[in-house]
């Protein structure tokens, strides 16, 4: 008997396929892959039991006793006991088929095990791009109530990563690019580079790509903004678009798909912690 879940020639009860490739992911993108999962036929459960186990350097995730592997064939090991909980509760949640839409947490690890784990600096890097084009340095000229709302959920923030980290944004109207001072750029790039171990910097990754600002990004990880508010400050525009010209029902379906996508990434970041 194998002792750990690993790829075997793809059927419906593998799991190797819907984890995710074992290829490694692009830099730009460490979660690439695993979300990828989600296009195969989802697999019938094939377990019993999800539970988790010691292990050194945290806490590994067992089904019917059987130690899991990530889809890189890494151990499917969690930092914390409470993520581990979470992790085991999104398997042992499954009923007939497994399905990696419901299981956010189970997602985000294998990111963070196969894709961030393996390439932290070029995540940095990736990363330390958004400084000097962070969604709440570009305001607009008019009209007044966008200009205030944006000011209002924005504005906070600057001032809170000027306090934490000794960064100072240089604000634009419209689209034009402002170049960020390069002191600025650098104490951001340290605030990612202080950000510890695959699971908390993944989460990072995913709230800054998904609001496009490493600010709100970063002021959610450290607990400035809850991860609702850091959803709304993201999308100012978006809800005062939606209060002019009303709502599109398939462009709220898929902000609805992000923003849980956004609170499963805070949720990992706390639990890892």
């Amino acid at each position: 008997m194998r002792d750990a879940l690993e790829p075997r020639p793809m059927s419906n009860d593998d799991p190797a396929g819907w984890l995710g490739a074992s290829d490694a992911p692009p830099v730009h993108d460490p979660h690439r892959a695993v979300r990828a999962q989600t296009r195969v036929a989802l697999p019938k459960r094939f377990y019993a039991e999800a539970d988790l186990t010691d292990d050194e350097g945290g806490f590994r995730l067992t089904l019917d006793g059987r130690s899991a592997n990530t889809p890189a064939r890494n151990p499917l090991r969690l930092p914390t006991r409470a993520l581990a909980e979470a992790v085991a509760a999104e398997w042992a949640a499954q009923v007939e088929f497994i399905d990696p839409s419901t299981m956010p947490l189970t997602r985000l690890a294998n990111t963070a095990i196969d894709g961030v784990a393996p390439r932290r600096e070029a995540v940095i890097d990736d990363l330390s791009a958004y400084a000097g084009t962070d969604l709440v340095a570009y305001r607009a000229a008019d009209p007044e109530r966008l200009v205030a709302d944006q000011a209002r959920a924005w504005d906070p923030v600057i001032e809170w990563a000027h306090e934490a980290f000794d960064a100072r944004l240089i604000l634009s109207e419209g689209v034009m690019h402002v170049t960020q001072p390069e002191t600025s750029v650098t104490a951001l790039r340290g605030a990612i580079e202080a950000v510890e171990g695959p699971f908390r910097l993944a989460a990072l990754h995913t709230m800054t790509t998904l609001t496009g600002s490493l600010l709100i990004a970063l002021a959610t990880l450290h607990g400035r903004l809850t991860p609702q508010e850091s959803w709304a400050a993201a999308h100012v525009d978006e809800a005062y678009q939606a209060s002019v010209w009303g709502s599109d029902a398939e462009a709220e379906a898929r902000h609805v798909l992000r923003k849980a996508e956004f609170e499963s990434a805070a949720e990992l970041a706390k639990l890892a912690r």
